[in-house]
């Protein structure tokens, strides 16, 4: 029979004034506020108003919140305070965390209108930051750093005698150097292991940036401290926008972020690109890498190695804009620097190859508002022509298209100025055996964007540049079929410039010259234009270097009378090895490089590696040769501070100025001179003071012994004979130190 309740015995074993320890059940049962409120956020910044007011205020903020994701008037909590007025915040809550979290993204610092912005938050961050013991309940004035003075980030620019800069990777070093023209340059700082990977300079020359395996790290001022550093470990590659505002930095291998980053969180975890402030040195937003289209194996089964496209952001001209293409699907345009997608929808362009944006602020005719362009072209799709076009950001309008047929391939080149772009298109025959290139050259500036066609090119063009702030144009064409080989291909190369036309507006474009049976393969203007070199690079057996001046001030040619240049060759140098060319930003010297890093596996012991100085007029000024040398790359400068007009007048009196530049030069030629006469006076007179001195030791020596201070006049007393004059026997031998045999191709 059970015991009944009044039968109990009194000791049962537990004590009532004992705790029971329920820790396990609580831990297991307990909710968690992180996982109880993540689809809460908090918005702040809202006006205040009435309570009158309080229902239209929460409508008009649905309308926001709802772009990323689903909620209701009654998950929309906004309190009042006791004069009935609102507080300028509201808890909100949506259907799911994720959408929660978009909102974070996507409206945090968002303008609600023109007099708020609001922040958007997660509700667990409250407790996340604000936990018991995170926050002291005294307040605590911060600590404020005493104020130092930052150096001048472009006190390069002040030079007395206005010389470039320079940077050497070569071995372990990197180094930077004044040029001195044909002297020696000039070290600045010079750093063992400065960076892993590459270096690499902004592109007004603000900062030398350097890659490491944990991220990147921006030098600048004149003692070369560190500016900034983006933790993106292994970053493969960088490029900066056009203003240095932001920096695109991508890896091969995704990024794992670690718990206690202080910088990246878990949205950019698994991710391959980061776009950074480079102010603050903080992520704006992460991606990951497009699968790439085309064919993973080719006609023999061969697996394709496929080449990421870089830059796979591309900037305007302003830093305004970024934009990214989806091969054959879109574009997506994002604004800066909130890096919201423009409209909040991507641009569909069906079969979409390629773009380019305009590398300056265009000026239509006729167009008053702000805008950006850039080019795109399709291939054909069907029965669909091949299409090029152009598109105004932000308004999103195609302001000029253009039909293409038999299409290949296509290239865009984008003159400096945005006054044109040519379209380099490769067509081939119908029966797709023979290949021929045309240029559709898009006129941006003038009234309904015409396009001019130049189809008088009868090979494929390997390469075009426009002339810098010009309109004249250099290609390089070949018959045939351009691969990686030993011998280059036969290559002719083409100048054409514009007709004269009376007023203010630029001619058609008609060819000057085509110079046959090169094996040129590059062009590389000077960034002033005017000078151009076209050479031969990465070759085994060709490296020639040709400069060309397109306004030559000698007598002009009669076919040429009505062209808008006068071509002159001023000077052929050659290179062996050479793999890079770099104009210094005044485009009066240029430098030739051969890195190790370009040099096939086979002829690295046979290259001779290190960097040629030029004049704009092709005189060499100096070689030097350095193992294992791997970069050259001048100092950027940034745009000229001069109006039009001042730059006007310094070309009109460029003439008297050359007199004081040139008898600067000679001042320093003399000084120069002079420093090396006088170094050898000095070490001359030293010289002979020494050999006085051991020659009155030596006299000294010999009064001590008792012998004459002359040992020319002892020897003339212990000769026996007198009157009988010394036979001086004179012989002369040769001998072979060493012999070697060279044979020369």
């Amino acid at each position: 029979m059970a015991p009944s309740f009044d039968n109990l015995p009194e000791d049962d074993g537990f004590d009532s004034d004992e705790e029971i320890d329920f820790s396990d059940l609580r831990e297991q049962h307990e909710v968690r506020l992180e996982q109880g409120l993540d689809a809460f956020v908090v918005v702040d910044g809202l006006p205040i108003v009435p309570e009158d007011s309080k229902q239209k205020l929460v409508k008009f903020l649905m309308k926001k919140l709802n772009t990323v994701g689903k909620t209701r008037e009654d998950a929309i909590f906004m309190p009042l305070n006791e004069k009935n007025m609102s507080e300028g915040y509201a808890f909100v809550e949506y259907e799911t965390p994720e959408q929660a979290i978009a909102a974070t993204k996507s409206l945090h610092g968002t303008a609600l209108d023109r007099k708020h912005t609001i922040a958007v938050n997660k509700l667990t961050d409250i407790e996340r930051y604000g936990r018991e013991g995170r926050i002291d309940d005294e307040y605590y004035a911060p600590h404020i750093e005493s104020f130092t003075g930052k150096e001048h980030l472009r006190s390069w620019l002040g030079d007395p005698n206005s010389r470039d800069q320079f940077v050497m990777y070569r071995g372990e070093s990197v180094g930077v150097f004044w040029n001195r023209k044909k002297e020696a340059p000039e070290n600045i700082v010079d750093r063992q292991h400065w960076t892993e990977v590459f270096v690499q300079w902004s592109p007004m020359g603000t900062y030398l940036a350097t890659t490491h395996q944990k991220g990147v790290q921006l030098w600048g001022g004149p003692s070369w401290t560190r500016q900034t550093r983006f933790p993106h470990p292994f970053a493969n590659l960088i490029d900066f926008s056009p203003g240095e505002k932001y920096l695109t930095t991508w890896s091969f291998k995704p990024i794992e972020v670690e718990e206690d980053d202080p910088i990246l969180t878990i949205d950019e975890d698994g991710k391959n690109y980061i776009i950074w402030d480079v102010a603050t040195g903080k992520p704006l937003r992460s991606f990951q890498t497009h699968d790439l289209s085309g064919p993973t194996v080719d006609e023999n089964g061969v697996p394709v190695k496929k080449k990421t496209p870089w830059p796979a952001f591309k900037w305007s001209s302003d830093d305004n804009y970024v934009a990214r293409m989806l091969e054959g699907q879109s574009i997506s345009v994002y604004e800066l620097p909130k890096m919201t997608l423009l409209d909040k929808k991507l641009i569909k362009i069906e079969g979409v190859k390629d773009f380019e944006w305009a590398p300056a602020t265009p000026q239509r005719d006729g167009v008053r508002t702000y805008e950006q362009l850039f080019c795109y072209w399709t291939p054909e799709i069907g029965s669909n022509p091949a299409k090029v076009g152009l598109m105004s950001i932000p308004s999103k309008e195609i302001v000029r298209t253009r039909n293409l047929f038999n299409v290949t391939d296509a290239k865009l080149h984008w003159q400096s100025q945005a006054a044109y772009v040519c379209v380099k298109v490769d067509r081939h025959s119908k029966s797709k055996k023979s290949l021929a290139t045309n240029l559709e050259i898009f006129r941006v500036k003038e009234k309904g964007v015409p396009v001019e066609v130049v189809d008088s090119i009868k090979d494929t063009v390997i390469n075009f540049a426009w002339e810098p702030k010009g309109d004249r144009f250099v290609l390089i064409t070949s018959a045939e079929i351009v691969v990686p080989q030993a011998v280059p291909p036969k290559t002719s190369v083409s100048f054409f410039c514009p007709e004269k036309v009376k007023g203010t507006g630029v001619g058609n474009f008609k060819l000057i010259r085509t110079i046959d049976k090169k094996n040129s393969n590059t062009i590389y203007w000077s960034p002033k234009g005017r000078f151009v070199i076209v050479g031969t690079v990465l070759s085994q057996q060709s490296y020639d270097l040709d400069f060309w001046d397109l306004d030559f001030e000698g007598e002009k040619p009669e076919s040429d009378r009505d062209l808008t240049a006068n071509l002159q060759l001023m000077a052929t140098a050659d290179h062996y090895g050479v793999t890079d060319i770099d104009w210094d930003p005044t485009g009066r010297y240029v430098a030739t490089s051969a890195s190790v890093w370009k040099h096939t596996i086979l002829t690295i012991e046979q290259m001779e590696n290190g960097y040629h100085l030029y004049d704009f007029k092709g005189e060499l000024l100096r070689e030097e040769h350095i193992d294992k040398f791997k970069q050259f790359h001048w100092r950027p400068r940034p745009p000229t501070l001069l109006s039009r007009e001042e730059q006007k007048q310094i070309r009109k009196n460029l003439r008297e100025y050359s007199k004081d530049f040139e008898e600067e030069d000679r001042i320093a030629d003399d000084k120069e001179k002079g420093a090396v006469v006088e170094e050898r006076r000095r070490m001359l007179s030293e010289w002979l003071a020494w050999r006085e001195h051991e020659l009155e030791d030596l006299r000294e020596d010999r009064r001590e012994m008792g012998l004459p201070e002359d040992p020319e006049a002892e020897n003339a007393a212990g000769d026996g004979s007198e009157g009988d004059e010394a036979t001086v026997v004179e012989e002369i031998r040769e001998e072979i130190v060493d012999e070697t045999e060279e044979i020369m191709p």
